[in-house]
Protein backbone atom coordinates (compact mmCIF):
# COMPACT_ATOMS: atom_id res chain seq x y z
CA UNK A 1 0.00 0.00 0.00
CA UNK A 2 0.98 3.18 -0.80
CA UNK A 3 2.40 5.50 1.87
CA UNK A 4 2.66 9.38 1.89
CA UNK A 5 5.40 10.57 4.33
CA UNK A 6 5.20 13.83 5.64
CA UNK A 7 8.81 15.50 7.17
CA UNK A 8 8.04 18.32 9.18
CA UNK A 9 11.53 19.79 11.09
CA UNK A 10 10.56 21.51 14.01
CA UNK A 11 12.69 24.01 15.56
CA UNK A 12 10.65 25.52 18.94
CA UNK A 13 7.37 24.87 17.74
CA UNK A 14 5.22 23.93 20.77
CA UNK A 15 2.49 26.37 19.52
CA UNK A 16 2.35 24.94 16.29
CA UNK A 17 2.71 20.95 16.00
CA UNK A 18 0.21 19.45 18.01
CA UNK A 19 -2.47 21.65 15.51
CA UNK A 20 -0.35 20.68 12.45
CA UNK A 21 -0.37 17.31 13.21
CA UNK A 22 -4.12 17.16 14.07
CA UNK A 23 -5.15 18.66 10.82
CA UNK A 24 -2.58 16.48 8.97
CA UNK A 25 -4.54 13.61 9.89
CA UNK A 26 -8.09 15.14 9.50
CA UNK A 27 -7.25 16.27 6.05
CA UNK A 28 -5.85 13.11 4.97
CA UNK A 29 -8.04 10.94 6.72
CA UNK A 30 -11.19 12.46 4.69
CA UNK A 31 -9.32 13.07 1.59
CA UNK A 32 -7.22 10.10 0.69
CA UNK A 33 -8.64 7.80 3.35
CA UNK A 34 -6.92 4.44 1.94
CA UNK A 35 -3.40 6.13 2.13
CA UNK A 36 -1.00 4.90 4.98
CA UNK A 37 0.66 8.66 6.35
CA UNK A 38 3.64 8.84 8.55
CA UNK A 39 4.50 11.93 9.74
CA UNK A 40 8.33 12.32 11.08
CA UNK A 41 8.87 15.24 13.46
CA UNK A 42 12.26 16.22 13.02
CA UNK A 43 12.83 17.96 16.79
CA UNK A 44 16.08 19.98 16.17
CA UNK A 45 17.38 20.49 19.52
CA UNK A 46 14.13 22.71 20.81
CA UNK A 47 13.90 24.19 24.42
CA UNK A 48 9.96 24.79 24.54
CA UNK A 49 8.69 21.44 25.45
CA UNK A 50 8.07 20.65 21.54
CA UNK A 51 8.76 17.14 21.48
CA UNK A 52 6.70 16.34 24.87
CA UNK A 53 3.77 17.88 22.50
CA UNK A 54 4.23 15.58 19.66
CA UNK A 55 4.27 12.23 22.16
CA UNK A 56 1.99 13.86 23.83
CA UNK A 57 -0.48 13.97 20.76
CA UNK A 58 1.05 10.73 19.02
CA UNK A 59 -0.98 8.29 20.45
CA UNK A 60 -4.39 9.86 20.93
CA UNK A 61 -4.35 11.21 16.73
CA UNK A 62 -3.13 6.80 15.81
CA UNK A 63 -6.51 6.08 17.93
CA UNK A 64 -8.56 8.78 15.88
CA UNK A 65 -6.99 8.10 12.86
CA UNK A 66 -5.39 4.22 12.73
CA UNK A 67 -3.44 5.21 9.35
CA UNK A 68 -1.85 7.93 10.63
CA UNK A 69 1.52 7.36 12.67
CA UNK A 70 3.81 9.55 13.69
CA UNK A 71 7.81 9.45 14.16
CA UNK A 72 10.09 11.74 16.46
CA UNK A 73 13.63 11.98 15.79
CA UNK A 74 15.38 13.83 18.10
CA UNK A 75 18.38 16.06 17.56
CA UNK A 76 20.28 16.95 21.12
CA UNK A 77 21.09 20.71 20.18
CA UNK A 78 19.96 22.85 17.49
CA UNK A 79 21.55 21.92 13.81
CA UNK A 80 19.38 23.86 11.79
CA UNK A 81 17.43 23.34 9.38
CA UNK A 82 19.20 21.57 6.40
CA UNK A 83 20.51 19.46 9.47
CA UNK A 84 16.65 18.60 10.16
CA UNK A 85 15.62 18.26 6.87
CA UNK A 86 18.60 15.79 5.94
CA UNK A 87 17.53 13.71 9.06
CA UNK A 88 13.80 13.83 8.05
CA UNK A 89 14.29 12.84 4.15
CA UNK A 90 17.28 9.77 5.14
CA UNK A 91 14.87 8.32 7.23
CA UNK A 92 11.96 8.21 5.31
CA UNK A 93 14.72 7.16 1.87
CA UNK A 94 15.55 4.07 4.39
CA UNK A 95 12.13 3.39 4.78
CA UNK A 96 10.17 4.02 1.77
CA UNK A 97 9.36 2.06 -1.28
CA UNK A 98 9.72 3.78 -4.63
CA UNK A 99 6.19 4.41 -5.53
CA UNK A 100 5.65 6.11 -2.34
CA UNK A 101 5.76 9.60 -1.85
CA UNK A 102 7.54 12.37 0.16
CA UNK A 103 6.53 15.53 1.36
CA UNK A 104 8.44 18.44 3.19
CA UNK A 105 6.94 21.00 4.86
CA UNK A 106 7.04 23.94 7.79
CA UNK A 107 6.18 23.17 11.02
CA UNK A 108 4.67 26.39 12.12
CA UNK A 109 1.11 26.13 10.45
CA UNK A 110 2.03 29.08 7.59
CA UNK A 111 1.62 25.62 5.28
CA UNK A 112 -1.97 24.20 5.11
CA UNK A 113 -2.32 20.36 4.88
CA UNK A 114 -5.00 20.54 3.25
CA UNK A 115 -2.92 21.46 0.12
CA UNK A 116 -1.11 17.66 0.89
CA UNK A 117 -3.39 15.80 -1.46
CA UNK A 118 -3.33 18.05 -4.33
CA UNK A 119 0.71 17.61 -4.12
CA UNK A 120 0.42 14.02 -3.80
CA UNK A 121 -2.66 13.68 -6.71
CA UNK A 122 0.19 15.21 -8.92
CA UNK A 123 2.75 12.67 -8.24
CA UNK A 124 -0.37 10.66 -9.22
CA UNK A 125 -0.52 12.11 -12.79
CA UNK A 126 2.82 11.41 -13.33
CA UNK A 127 5.13 14.11 -12.18
CA UNK A 128 8.52 13.64 -10.36
CA UNK A 129 8.64 16.77 -8.31
CA UNK A 130 5.99 19.27 -7.32
CA UNK A 131 6.09 22.54 -5.62
CA UNK A 132 3.51 25.07 -3.50
CA UNK A 133 4.31 27.57 -5.60
CA UNK A 134 3.65 31.48 -5.00
CA UNK A 135 4.27 32.38 -8.00
CA UNK A 136 1.45 30.80 -10.25
CA UNK A 137 -1.94 32.25 -10.78
CA UNK A 138 -4.06 31.29 -7.66
CA UNK A 139 -1.44 31.81 -4.70
CA UNK A 140 -1.97 33.89 -2.34
CA UNK A 141 0.68 35.29 0.88
CA UNK A 142 -1.23 36.52 4.17
CA UNK A 143 0.64 38.29 7.27
CA UNK A 144 4.04 38.12 5.45
CA UNK A 145 6.47 41.62 5.70
CA UNK A 146 6.80 43.31 2.46
CA UNK A 147 10.48 42.99 2.95
CA UNK A 148 10.32 38.56 2.85
CA UNK A 149 8.18 39.09 0.10
CA UNK A 150 10.32 41.50 -2.27
CA UNK A 151 13.63 39.19 -0.95
CA UNK A 152 11.52 35.64 -2.36
CA UNK A 153 10.80 37.43 -5.49
CA UNK A 154 13.82 38.46 -6.66
CA UNK A 155 15.70 35.31 -5.88
CA UNK A 156 13.10 33.49 -7.77
CA UNK A 157 13.65 35.27 -10.82
CA UNK A 158 17.41 35.53 -10.34
CA UNK A 159 17.18 31.25 -10.40
CA UNK A 160 14.61 31.38 -12.96
CA UNK A 161 17.33 33.39 -15.14
CA UNK A 162 20.75 31.88 -14.06
CA UNK A 163 19.30 27.79 -13.68
CA UNK A 164 16.10 27.42 -15.54
CA UNK A 165 13.93 24.13 -14.84
CA UNK A 166 10.97 24.09 -16.80
CA UNK A 167 7.69 23.72 -14.62
CA UNK A 168 9.65 26.14 -12.17
CA UNK A 169 9.28 29.46 -10.53
CA UNK A 170 9.48 28.77 -6.83
CA UNK A 171 13.25 27.55 -5.88
CA UNK A 172 13.16 28.78 -2.31
CA UNK A 173 9.19 27.25 -0.63
CA UNK A 174 10.01 24.16 1.26
CA UNK A 175 6.72 22.45 0.54
CA UNK A 176 7.14 19.95 -1.74
CA UNK A 177 6.59 16.32 -3.18
CA UNK A 178 8.86 14.03 -4.71
CA UNK A 179 8.35 10.45 -6.20
CA UNK A 180 10.00 8.70 -3.30
CA UNK A 181 11.97 6.43 -5.53
CA UNK A 182 13.70 9.45 -7.16
CA UNK A 183 15.08 10.02 -3.55
CA UNK A 184 15.94 6.70 -3.26
CA UNK A 185 17.71 6.44 -6.25
CA UNK A 186 19.31 10.13 -5.76
CA UNK A 187 20.58 9.47 -2.18
CA UNK A 188 21.78 6.05 -3.05
CA UNK A 189 24.30 7.76 -5.88
CA UNK A 190 24.95 11.10 -4.01
CA UNK A 191 24.68 10.43 -0.46
CA UNK A 192 26.47 13.95 0.04
CA UNK A 193 23.54 15.62 -1.50
CA UNK A 194 22.18 17.94 1.38
CA UNK A 195 25.46 19.68 1.91
CA UNK A 196 24.43 23.38 2.45
CA UNK A 197 23.55 24.80 5.55
CA UNK A 198 20.53 27.04 6.75
CA UNK A 199 17.50 27.83 4.76
CA UNK A 200 19.38 27.86 1.59
CA UNK A 201 18.84 24.06 1.48
CA UNK A 202 15.80 23.99 -0.19
CA UNK A 203 17.14 25.63 -2.97
CA UNK A 204 20.28 23.27 -3.47
CA UNK A 205 17.97 19.88 -3.03
CA UNK A 206 16.07 21.12 -5.59
CA UNK A 207 19.26 22.24 -7.90
CA UNK A 208 20.70 18.81 -7.02
CA UNK A 209 17.70 17.22 -8.31
CA UNK A 210 17.90 18.84 -11.88
CA UNK A 211 20.74 18.27 -12.09
CA UNK A 212 20.93 14.48 -11.15
CA UNK A 213 18.03 13.75 -13.94
CA UNK A 214 16.95 17.36 -15.98
CA UNK A 215 14.55 15.11 -18.02
CA UNK A 216 12.11 15.10 -14.70
CA UNK A 217 8.87 16.09 -14.56
CA UNK A 218 8.59 18.76 -12.26
CA UNK A 219 5.20 21.05 -11.63
CA UNK A 220 3.70 23.73 -9.12
CA UNK A 221 0.16 24.17 -7.40
CA UNK A 222 -0.74 27.57 -5.85
CA UNK A 223 0.23 28.20 -2.55
CA UNK A 224 -1.79 29.44 0.36
CA UNK A 225 1.17 31.04 2.67
CA UNK A 226 -0.76 31.34 5.80
CA UNK A 227 1.80 33.49 8.19
CA UNK A 228 -1.28 34.68 9.91
CA UNK A 229 -1.75 31.29 11.71
CA UNK A 230 1.77 31.29 12.74
CA UNK A 231 2.58 31.22 16.56
CA UNK A 232 6.10 32.50 17.92
CA UNK A 233 8.73 34.56 15.97
CA UNK A 234 10.38 33.48 12.89
CA UNK A 235 13.04 31.31 12.87
CA UNK A 236 14.59 32.53 9.71
CA UNK A 237 17.71 35.54 9.81
CA UNK A 238 17.05 37.52 6.77
CA UNK A 239 20.40 38.76 6.23
CA UNK A 240 22.03 35.37 7.02
CA UNK A 241 19.74 33.70 4.49
CA UNK A 242 20.36 36.22 1.75
CA UNK A 243 24.35 36.12 1.99
CA UNK A 244 23.81 31.81 2.00
CA UNK A 245 21.60 32.31 -1.10
CA UNK A 246 23.90 34.40 -2.81
CA UNK A 247 27.06 31.99 -1.93
CA UNK A 248 25.26 29.17 -3.00
CA UNK A 249 24.23 30.96 -6.49
CA UNK A 250 27.88 31.50 -7.18
CA UNK A 251 29.55 28.47 -6.29
CA UNK A 252 26.87 25.98 -8.29
CA UNK A 253 27.09 29.09 -11.33
CA UNK A 254 30.73 28.68 -11.22
CA UNK A 255 30.31 24.72 -11.22
CA UNK A 256 31.15 24.03 -7.77
CA UNK A 257 28.58 21.05 -6.58
CA UNK A 258 30.66 19.38 -3.34
CA UNK A 259 29.32 21.67 -1.06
Amino acid sequence: MLVIYIVLPAYNEVDNVSVLLQDIAQTLAELMPVSEVLAVVVNDGSKDGTGEAVQACKAQLLERFPRFKVELLDHSVNRGLAEAIKSGLLYCVDKASPQDIIVTMDCDNSHIAGLIPRLARRIFEGYDVIIASRYVPGAKIVGLSWKRKVLSSVASMIFRVLFPIAGVRDYTCGFRAYRAGLLIELFRQHPETISESGFSVMIDILLKVYRFDPGLAFGEVPLLLRYDKKEGASKMNVRLTTLQTLSLLVRRRMGIWDR
